[in-house]
C-alpha cells in the first residue's frame, strides 16, 4: 500500500510542479508552453515563497504527484494538476478542498477558476459536480469562468 500525504507547497516544489503540468492527461502545458505564459521555475518558486501563489501538494512515498495552487490576491484557483496514474482516487478533490479552505481563511467568500468549456473534458464535469457554476463568461483562451460561493 502506498503512503499518501498532503502538505503546503514549498518553493523547491516548483520544478516538479512544472514537470507534472506537462504530464497531465488533459490540458497539459509543457515547460516551454508555461514559459511562453511567463511561468518559470523561478516565478513559481517566488509565488510560493511570498505566499502570493499558495498551494498544496499530494505526495506518494514523499514524491509530489499532484497539486493545487490559488491566487491569494484574487481568489482564483490558478491550477489543479494530477499525474494520470493517480486520477479517480479523490486526490484532486482533496487538494481543491484544501485550497478552497485556505482562501476562505484569507477572507474570500467567492472563488473562481477557468475551466474547459468542452463537456467532453473531465474538468468540465469535475468542478460542476463539486458545486462550481458558470458565470457565463469566457477568458481570453476560451475557457469558461466558474465560481463558487464559500462565505
Amino acid at each position: 500500500m502506498t503512503h499518501l500525504t498532503f502538505r503546503r507547497a514549498e518553493p523547491d516544489d516548483a520544478a516538479t510542479c512544472i514537470t507534472i503540468r506537462g504530464l497531465t492527461r488533459e490540458n497539459a502545458f509543457s515547460e516551454q508552453d508555461l514559459r511562453a505564459l511567463g511561468i518559470t521555475v523561478d516565478s513559481w518558486s517566488a509565488g510560493i515563497r511570498d505566499d502570493n501563489l499558495p498551494g498544496f501538494v499530494a505526495c506518494v512515498e514523499g514524491q509530489v504527484i499532484g497539486y493545487c495552487f490559488g491566487d491569494r490576491g484574487t481568489g482564483e484557483i490558478a491550477v489543479l494538476a494530477l499525474l494520470p496514474a493517480h486520477e479517480g482516487q479523490g486526490i484532486g478533490k482533496r487538494l481543491l478542498e484544501m485550497m478552497v479552505q485556505y482562501l476562505r481563511n484569507q477572507g474570500f467568500n467567492r472563488l473562481f477558476l477557468a475551466c474547459a468549456s468542452d463537456p467532453n473534458v473531465r474538468s468540465h464535469g469535475f468542478y460542476r459536480h463539486l458545486g462550481w457554476v458558470s458565470t457565463g463568461t469566457l477568458d481570453e483562451l476560451g475557457d469558461e469562468i466558474l465560481e463558487i460561493s464559500i462565505g
